[in-house]
Order: structure tokens, then sequence, then C-alpha cells
């Protein structure tokens, strides 16, 4: 029998709480839900942080690159709907989390420019470690090379690719096929709409999981749960956590 669908909250359940903030975390720690996702970026001191965007601009009080800015300097800015919080570190999301059973799902970003941040990912599995929840923790991403690294290194829950529509309308099911299998990816992720009975079907009978984002209202989420994915990411939890329940 095929296991339940799991459920993560996305960038900590967007319509309801400010995006990837330690409010939206807060609360996601307090649901009925598997995981909490975040985004995460580098700054210039190579801390890393939750946040969706490369650029400060859409999220904060701020502008600019992420990456131009120190640790110390992002503590001063402020997310937007918050009350003056600023963009927890990772690690001060993984407190949020620790504890509970909500896991930790962190997708790694790439620059303003589409390139991985040199040390992203050590970077990330020590705060993993020193939070002691290296274990329990999802990583995923769109840069396959930076997933490759990730699953090289271990000792995770699991790693996911992550692919655009395009890149997928690229290589079609067969090359999806061939690269998760050449790097040994046990989940590949992409917007629900692209997921249908038939790739459900090939990646079951390539025994590689299935992770989605996108389902964000109850007729996509009831499509979800019938396909039996394996987890999808929603902006709207509490609303499939229901859903779910109802069965």
């Amino acid at each position: 029998m095929q296991p339940k669908t799991l459920i993560a909250s996305h960038r900590g359940g967007l319509f309801l709480w400010p995006e990837n903030s330690a409010t939206a975390f807060r609360h996601s720690a307090r649901l009925a839900l598997e995981q909490a996702e975040c985004d995460v970026h580098m700054t210039a001191d190579a801390e890393v942080v939750v946040i969706h965007d490369a650029t400060l601009d859409r999220t904060t009080d701020a502008r600019g690159p992420v990456v131009a800015r120190t640790a110390a300097e992002l503590a001063a800015v402020r997310v937007r709907g918050t009350a003056g919080e600023a963009p927890p570190t990772l690690a001060g999301y993984l407190e949020i989390l620790a504890g509970t059973p909500v896991a930790p799902r962190i997708e790694i970003k790439s620059d303003a420019g589409g390139r991985p941040y040199p040390g992203i990912v050590p970077a990330t599995l020590a705060r993993l470690d020193a939070a002691g929840q290296r274990g329990r923790s999802w990583i995923i991403g769109f840069h396959a090379g930076t997933m490759a690294e990730v699953q090289q290194a271990g000792g995770l829950a699991g790693v996911a690719w992550l692919l655009e529509l395009s890149t997928l309308r690229d290589i079609g099911l067969p090359g999806l096929l061939a690269t998760a299998k050449a790097y040994g990816f046990p989940e590949v992720g992409m917007h629900e709409s692209a997921i249908d009975a038939e790739l459900v079907g090939a990646l079951r009978g390539a025994g590689i999981g299935i992770g989605t984002w996108g389902a964000n209202h109850a007729p996509s989420i009831r499509r979800m749960l019938g396909l039996g994915v394996d987890i999808f990411a929603t902006d709207d939890p509490p609303l499939a956590i229901a859903l779910r329940d109802a069965g």
C-alpha cells in the first residue's frame, strides 16, 4: 500500500503568513503536517539565510542582493508583513522546528545570475549538523550539480531535484529518468500542473519519489492526493490537511 501523501508548508504557508518568516514557521510547526519548506541564500560573510529571492526588494524593507549584506546587516532588515522580524537565518529556522514533528525541507537557491553560491552546500550541512537535524532534513533544488553535491555528502532524510516546466519539456520523461538515475536522486519535484498518472507511473516504476508544489486550492490538492504523490508543498497547509483528513 502506498504511504499517505506528505504535506509541507510552502515558504511556511504564504497564503496565511508572510513567506519565509519566523512567524510562518512558528505557525507551521504547530500544524499536523510533516515538513516546513524554506529557501536559502548566502550572505556576504557566508551565513545561510532564509529568503526566497536573491534580492531583498520584494519581501523586505531593503533593496539589493542578499549576498551583498553580512548576517549582521540583514538582522536590521525587516520582512514585510511581520512585526519587525528580520529574515531568519537557517539556524533560526531550525531552532523553531527543533523538538517538533515538523521536519526541515530546505531549497538551496542560486544567486541573481542563476549561479550556485560557492560553499552553500557545506555551510547548509554544517548548520544542520550543529542543530542535530541532518538526519531528518530534506534538501531540494533546481541545480542538478548542487543536488548531486548534497546527495554525495549523505546523511540526510532525502534529496530532491526540482525541474522547471521548460526543463521537463526540453529533456522529456526519458531525460528526467536518466538524469535522476545517473545522480541517484531519490525524489524529483515539479509543478503540480506537470504531474499526471503517466508520469507518476513511470517514476514509481523507476523507484523514484515524486514531490510537487503549486497545489494551493481544493481541486489541485485533491488531484495530488488522488495521484498519490509522495509530498506536496502548499501555500494553504490547513486546507491541505483538512482535505487529506477527509479522505
